[in-house]
């Protein structure tokens, strides 16, 4: 049994969305799965297993930043998952950006010291292409706009490197988060197919930061949310 995911082979799905925080955890497992059982409290990490459209899946909180991801999703590969689809929130850095817009990311800068602990060398973390494709198609479905591109994952929420944002913002990059990168990056080295979609709750350009209103968060939550089930829960293709 690892130590942090306090579950047994089998209690998880082969396929698990996986949010930062563990009371969306337990909102999607409430209100998107079916015969949803607990499997997880350890250290307030939740985590679910139920079915949605009858497929087997399961939700799993990792907590905030790569470390923490890294613990989790190391555990549940233990377990025997093997589609892993990050569900969580963004600062958005284009200036076209609108709170609660969809990104969907393809690789993820390593603005943090856990990749490189695993790496140690220069490192492009890059998502599974089978699950950024069933998720472009699962929106596009859906009638979801969405965005498509790279993203940073950065070690601090509070940067105090102000400028940080509009550098990364003149190179195209989407958005700022903090666990993508040690997703992808353990996806390869796992060889386990790992994906992210964000919601862009924060607006960081131009020197100005917006919040988008909590009402408009669990909207924008859940059209997100049904997109990564979608996606998950897709027939695979290899």
């Amino acid at each position: 049994m690892p130590i942090h995911v306090r579950a047994e082979p089998g209690d998880y799905s082969e396929a698990c969305l996986l949010p930062g925080d563990p009371l969306r955890a337990r909102y999607i497992a409430e209100r998107y799965l079916e015969n949803a059982e607990q499997r997880n409290s350890e250290r307030g990490l939740l985590g679910y297993t139920g079915t949605f459209e009858g497929r087997p899946v399961s939700v799993q909180a990792t907590g905030m930043g790569c470390p923490s991801a890294a613990i989790v999703v190391e555990e549940l590969v233990q377990l025997g998952v093997k589609r892993l689809m990050r569900v969580g929130t963004c600062g958005g850095l284009q200036p076209h950006h609108r709170l609660g817009d969809l990104i969907v990311a393809l690789t993820a800068i390593p603005q943090d010291g856990t990749v490189n602990t695993y790496i140690g060398e220069p490192h492009c973390p890059t998502a599974d292409w089978e699950l950024v494709h069933a998720a472009v198609h699962a929106a596009k479905e859906m009638g979801q706009a969405m965005h498509v591109g790279p993203i940073v994952s950065s070690d601090v929420f509070y940067n105090p490197d102000g400028e940080q944002y509009a550098r990364w913002s003149a190179r195209g990059v989407l958005a700022v988060e903090m666990e993508a990168a040690i997703l992808f990056t353990l996806g390869a080295l796992r060889k386990v197919q790992a994906g992210c979609l964000l919601t862009v709750s924060d607006i960081v350009v131009e020197g100005e930061f917006t919040r988008i209103s909590d009402e408009e968060l669990r909207a924008a939550v859940d059209r997100m949310t049904r997109i990564a089930l979608a996606t998950v829960t897709a027939d695979a293709k290899h």
